[in-house]
């Protein structure tokens, strides 16, 4: 039994940081104000472009940041959309899903299937193997890379003026446009940044999960994100939290298969769906409590709106 969990404690990580990282991007962006429903389409873009360049002959490393790229100019394409030309953000955000789909799905049929040598676990530097130290020498710089980024996020929002302004567009626009602040610029830079963390989520499962790319390998992580961001009331310490018990429900599936345990697979891949279905449930059927959802998350604002 305690080889089962610590084997399974091991593999949590590596399902959870792109849940993780994709969750952050979306509570810049909605903190923001902005409603962004791309990360499906973000994050395929990043695995692709990320294993892409990988069997291309880039260095892992610059493969990731290859990814983290294209899924920012994507997001940078979706920014303007809503931020300048007040494109409806739903509509917008499941456009970029389908761009993202459709791109990955034209362009990467070369790279499809083909193993490569992405970044390896601790394990390969350390010989780390049995015991406890197992869960240390399965995981990756990109899951400690996820860690920091949740420490220094809920720094720079709760502790940072620069992080008071971008929070203070969420809340109320209009208000933060009378006090200076240039909302539009806020709301752009808010879109890039999670569309850089989708991409680096991307990447990650293709250039340091699974060292390969296969069309619709994201598998609805992208929308899990979206939920998990509910789940963790836009506190990114809550998204950790969120992020560890998605992806261990995800991560449970293979773990029982790997001991040879009779279990229902199809059923028991449900689970983080029924998961993120519960959590949209709990947080419809809660609406009416105090929330901390941003107050001008999906609305266009206009400048003439202020007060």
């Amino acid at each position: 039994m305690m080889d089962f969990l610590i084997g399974w404690f091991a593999i949590i990580p590596s399902y959870a940081t792109p849940l993780l990282l994709a969750s952050l991007g979306l509570i810049l962006s909605e903190r923001a104000g902005v409603l962004n429903l791309g990360p499906e389409g973000l994050m395929a873009v990043g695995a692709m472009v990320g294993a892409a360049g990988v069997l291309s002959g880039l260095n892992p490393w610059l493969a990731v940041l290859g990814g983290v790229g294209a899924a920012m100019v994507l997001s940078l394409i979706f920014a303007l959309a809503v931020s300048v030309f007040r494109a409806d953000q739903t509509l917008a955000g499941l456009a970029v899903v389908a761009a993202g789909l459709g791109f990955t799905g034209a362009v990467g049929r070369p790279f499809v299937q083909k193993a490569f040598e992405g970044i390896g676990a601790f394990r390969e530097v350390t010989g780390t193997e049995g015991g406890l130290m197992r869960l240390f020498g399965q995981q990756d710089p990109l899951v400690v890379l996820s860690l920091v980024l949740v420490a220094a996020l809920w720094w720079w929002l709760m502790r940072t003026r620069a992080g008071l302004r971008l929070r203070a567009v969420g809340e109320d626009p209009g208000a933060a446009d009378i006090a200076g602040v240039d909302v539009q610029i806020t709301q752009i830079v808010a879109v890039l940044a999670c569309g850089a963390l989708c991409g680096l989520a991307g990447a990650y499962l293709s250039v340091a999960a699974s060292h390969v790319w296969v069309e619709g390998m994201v598998a609805g992580r992208g929308w899990i994100a979206v939920a998990l961001v509910i789940f963790a009331r836009w506190d990114p310490r809550r998204a950790l939290l969120g992020a560890l018990i998605f992806g261990g429900a995800d991560a449970l599936v293979p773990r029982l298969q790997a001991v040879g345990a009779d279990v229902p697979t199809y059923l028991m891949m449900m689970l983080p769906y029924a998961l993120t279905l519960a959590v949209l449930v709990a947080a419809s059927a809660g609406r009416n409590r105090r929330s901390s959802e941003p107050a001008h998350l999906g609305r266009v604002y206009l400048r003439q709106d202020k007060h």
